[in-house]
């Protein structure tokens, strides 16, 4: 632990030891719990019966103040999150309720069985319907100006820097096209509250009979696409499902959001294109934040994912015309990268 991380840590012992939560905290059960892509870090802490989740959240580069105000209106809708049990904004800490230390992710690499795996999923679907009723005042705008600045992600960490590579001029007349008719159809769909990375790592097992999904990591929700969530878990950028999967949770969806109302195509047919093209939008820009955490921010594990992300946005990019310049992008890519011995 350098000096600054120490330094924070013992800031953190002070407040936690301050606290009273039904009694004082017992801080040597302090573990821990994890750390993610952010900045942020968990700790796990044993609390008379039951255990509590600590959030260490340096403000200068979390956003402290909207994952209280999402955790709000999750709430709101009767969703399992976090509940709020101390904060201290000015240093960034939190103590939470703990939702569990299994994820769907940690669960489908432990081997469920099918069964397990579609209840899952379904309650995870239901649990998506009713988070994109909640409400959606205030929130930032996931618009065409964020859509291309983060295809410029791609361009800037995955094509040139991991790939090291460049568009021809050719590619890049043709890619700026591509990338202007995804942007404009996904600027099209319905707008609802988008949690932005709803996928297995951040849905925790149920812990109770309701079997709803704990739901987290939900700070950069946005108003954006009612296609973007659906996109996210069904092609999950950590665990791969084949499209005959895909296609019955998109289904299911889409059934369950036409009951609640929701502002879906009434033509499925159109919904699935919809939500597929959705779906290469975020893989883009996921293939260039995960190049960018490996290269930049020393975190190689993130190259592991790669090769599914790249398979997803071939699926989807193979059988629509509109979106070949992307499938020949990444055909000279793999010849490419195949030399260099780097993973597409």
């Amino acid at each position: 632990m350098d000096a600054m991380a120490s330094t924070r840590y013992q800031q953190l012992l002070l407040w936690l030891g301050s606290l009273d939560i039904n009694g004082p905290l017992q801080l040597e059960g302090l573990t821990r719990a994890s750390s993610d892509a952010s900045f942020r870090q968990y700790y796990r802490l044993k609390h008379a019966d039951t255990t509590l989740i600590v959030m260490d959240a340096p403000p200068s580069t979390e956003n402290n103040e909207a994952f209280i105000d999402i955790t709000q209106r999750l709430a709101d809708q009767g969703l399992n999150v976090p509940q709020i049990l101390a904060q201290n904004l000015d240093l960034g800490f939190l103590v939470l309720s703990d939702l569990g230390d299994l994820n769907y992710y940690h669960a489908l690499h432990q081997g469920l069985d099918n069964d397990t795996v579609q209840s899952l999923y379904r309650q995870a679907l239901f649990s998506l319907v009713r988070l994109q009723q909640a409400d959606t005042q205030g929130l930032p705008l996931y618009n065409a100006p964020k859509m291309l600045e983060e295809l410029g992600l791609f361009e800037t960490w995955y094509v040139n820097q991991h790939c090291q590579t460049e568009f021809t001029p050719t590619e890049q007349a043709q890619l700026e096209q591509c990338f202007a008719v995804l942007v404009a159809d996904n600027t099209q769909a319905a707008q609802v509250l988008v949690h932005r990375d709803y996928h297995s790592p951040n849905l925790m097992l149920p812990q109770d009979a309701s079997l709803q999904p704990g739901i987290i990591d939900y700070q950069d929700a946005v108003l954006g696409p009612i296609t973007y969530d659906l996109a996210s878990l069904v092609m999950d950028a950590r665990y791969s499902w084949d499209e005959a999967q895909q296609l019955d949770w998109a289904i299911r969806y889409w059934e369950a959001a036409k009951a609640a109302q929701l502002p879906v195509n009434t033509n499925f047919a159109d919904f699935h294109r919809a939500y597929e093209w959705m779906s290469v939008q975020r893989n883009l820009r996921i293939l260039g934040v995960f190049a960018r955490l490996a290269l930049r921010d020393h975190k190689p594990q993130y190259l592991d994912h790669i090769p599914r992300v790249a398979a997803y946005i071939r699926q989807v990019v193979s059988r629509y015309e509109a979106l070949f310049p992307i499938r020949k992008l990444f055909d000279r890519l793999e010849s490419r990268t195949t030399v260099l011995g780097v993973t597409l």
